[in-house]
């Protein structure tokens, strides 16, 4: 398994931004598929954005022209920045790893509230 730390949740107002971190130990980080994923209170754990040891990405059409995902692979680290915050993108944002060799790994979750 890799072990997976986020950080940068908090509250933000509508329309604010916020850039999430997830710091991931291990060798296996440059060849992994990560993933911001997010769950709301009564509601599924979601797919928010991926991408792949390649650099492809993929997001929900809820985020889309609003959130990137990115990775730095030198640091084992990848970001999700969030832009245009909506009150509908608060939820606790949990980081993923995802590997033939390692099979998935989950972060402890960061909560992202949106709120006046």
């Amino acid at each position: 398994q890799v072990h997976l730390v986020e950080s940068g949740g908090g509250l933000v107002q509508p329309g604010g931004s916020l850039r999430l971190s997830c710091a991931a130990s291990g060798t296996i980080f440059s060849i992994a598929t990560m993933g911001w994923y997010r769950q709301a209170p009564g509601r599924q754990r979601e797919l928010v954005a991926s991408i792949t040891s390649g650099g492809s990405t993929n997001y929900a059409d809820s985020v889309k022209g609003r959130f990137t995902i990115s990775r730095d692979n030198a640091k084992n680290t990848v970001y999700l920045q969030m832009n245009s915050l909506k009150p509908e993108d608060t939820a606790v944002y949990y980081c993923n790893a995802f590997s033939v060799v390692a099979g998935p790994s989950w972060g402890q979750g960061t909560q992202v509230t949106v709120s006046s």
